[in-house]
């Protein structure tokens, strides 16, 4: 008898954790879809990224030894949980991130990342500010595929003023948006500036379907 009521408990507050955790990602999945709506140039994402994701775009970083790493956009930090898995204990780290609503989600969920509320155009500057020299990679969940030719080329630049030779940029696509011209003028950028780039398998839980490009300075 002893055990059932104590199942029944263990069962009771499995079922109010479960509640919360779909209360907590609806919520997000409605914060990234009405930011989406109002701009979606610069969102460029209808709902947060997956786990399944999150973890593809940390693979085969060695974090751990990294010195500083940047995170460009992190919306309200799916990514930042397994990069800060990964860093090693004097690693520095800041993120970029120019939405103001995102930026303040981001600062309650992570109240010790150096987060600056700038566009990434200016990453030297920023990281000029924060005491951080070259980094080792940075972690873009910026929307590329929506950004025009100019500005595109504009933080490639700037990128190249922070990351160091031998660096890391990481970043996402949408399979639905590989044939917009935005992305394909990405993509055939990317060359110009990195030595190796290589595409990783489909994601097909996240929403929308995606993958992770992994280049190589």
């Amino acid at each position: 008898m002893m055990e059932s009521r104590h199942f029944k408990a263990s069962a009771s507050a499995h079922y109010r954790f479960s509640l919360a955790t779909v209360s907590i990602l609806q919520s997000a999945a409605v914060k990234f879809l009405k930011e989406f709506i109002s701009n979606p140039t610069s969102i460029g994402a209808i709902a947060p990224s997956s786990a399944g994701l999150a973890r593809a775009m940390v693979q085969g970083l060695d974090l751990q030894s990294a010195e500083a790493v940047l995170e460009y956009g992190p919306g309200t930090g799916a990514f930042t949980e397994y990069i800060l898995r990964g860093l090693g204990p004097r690693a520095k780290f800041a993120a970029i991130e120019l939405n103001s609503r995102f930026a303040a989600e981001f600062r309650v969920r992570y109240p010790r990342v150096s987060l600056f509320e700038d566009s990434v155009a200016n990453a030297r500057k920023i990281c000029d500010s924060a005491g951080i020299g070259p980094v080792d990679c940075i972690i873009s969940g910026l929307p590329w595929a929506t950004f025009p030719s100019t500005l595109q080329v504009t933080i490639l630049n700037e990128m190249m003023n922070v990351l160091k030779p031998g660096g890391s940029f990481v970043t996402f696509g949408y399979v639905h948006s590989v044939c917009l011209p935005p992305a394909r003028k990405f993509a055939a950028r990317l060359p110009t500036y990195f030595n190796s780039i290589s595409k990783s398998s489909i994601d097909w839980l996240n929403l929308p379907p995606a993958f992770v490009l992994r280049c190589r300075r």
